[in-house]
């Protein structure tokens, strides 16, 4: 696949946006603690980001594909840890 200067533009800032859920990711698992993180908010993430990754597939752009492929797996494991700290 080659890519185009529009489509490195968009895996950089794909990279950009996924690590912007890694903090909060590292202090829940450092923390083993989800009290406060909103299972409602990464939920609505988790459908959003599925609906983006579906739409990417349909349109076969590799960036929107990449992005939220990377977010959906850090939203999966911050459900995972509210679910499984919550007590």
């Amino acid at each position: 696949m080659l890519m185009t200067g529009i489509d490195t533009l968009g895996m950089i800032a794909g990279t950009i946006s996924a690590i912007t859920f890694l903090p909060q990711v590292i202090k829940t698992w450092k923390s083993k603690s989800a009290k406060d993180i909103s299972v409602l908010m990464f939920s609505f993430a988790t459908i959003s980001v599925v609906l983006w990754l579906i739409y990417g597939i349909l349109i076969n752009n590799w960036p929107v594909i990449y992005t939220n492929g990377c977010v959906l797996i850090l939203s999966l494991i911050m459900v995972y840890f509210k679910l499984k700290f919550t007590k």
